[in-house]
């Protein structure tokens, strides 16, 4: 079946579908639980450099665990973002899938 011109889609029809709401939350869920990984990991360096003594003890040498902390959090944003982008490519797929099944006639 051709795919059908995208002034045809009703696209509120398709965002009160129960597989775009179940998509959505997820999507949502997913989202916010790396942001608040993320923001927890970031602030905790200027807490932990700032209240404590924990990150200014030496750990090879003259280098401190700061260091290897800041060091974490490149990787960890690196991290992120690497899986970041695995996920909202399941997140693209289900999303044309949605569409498709609506074009199929399910959300007519």
């Amino acid at each position: 079946m051709a795919r059908q011109n995208s002034k045809n889609i009703d696209y509120e029809k398709i965002a009160n579908s129960q597989s775009f709401r179940r998509l959505s939350k997820k999507k949502n869920s997913f989202l916010w639980t790396m942001t608040v990984i993320f923001f927890v990991l970031y602030m905790l360096l200027p807490i932990l450099t700032s209240y404590t003594q924990i990150l200014h003890q030496k750990a090879v040498g003259e280098i401190t665990w700061v260091w290897f902390y800041s060091f974490g959090l490149f990787i960890m944003v690196w991290g992120l973002a690497h899986f970041y982008v695995g996920k909202a490519n399941k997140f693209d797929k289900e999303a044309k899938e949605i569409i498709d099944e609506y074009e199929r006639g399910a959300g007519q």
